[in-house]
């Protein structure tokens, strides 16, 4: 379900900035971004958060042994579509959790 509901939200995501950047051109969005302090405002914050996602997607794709370059290049020039991407992209967990001899569910540990 949540593979269903990332790639929902990348397609209404990724038409609709394709829309914008048809309207306004790559360059167009961004001037008009910097047009009114609260816009500047809204972008340094969405820059903030972006760069604190590529650590943790940069992280992660160490621990999974997955690239990382690609998708942080993506977020870079086209904002969440590259963790949003990263996510879908995921390959499923290599093990489910292991049964115990009484019957109980472990989880896998964290290393």
């Amino acid at each position: 379900m949540l593979k269903i509901s990332l790639a929902l939200v990348l397609a209404v995501f990724g038409a609709y900035s394709m829309h914008v950047v048809v309207e306004l051109g790559y360059v167009g969005l961004w001037m008009s971004l910097f047009e009114r302090p609260g816009s500047r405002q809204a972008v340094a914050d969405l820059m903030i958060a972006c760069v604190l996602l590529l650590g943790f997607l940069w992280r992660d794709a160490r621990q999974q042994g997955r690239r990382f370059w690609p998708y942080a290049v993506i977020t870079l020039a086209a904002g969440s579509v590259g963790p949003l991407l990263y996510l879908l992209l995921a390959p499923k967990a290599a093990t489910a959790p292991a049964h115990r001899a009484d019957g109980l569910q472990t989880s896998p540990s964290k290393s």
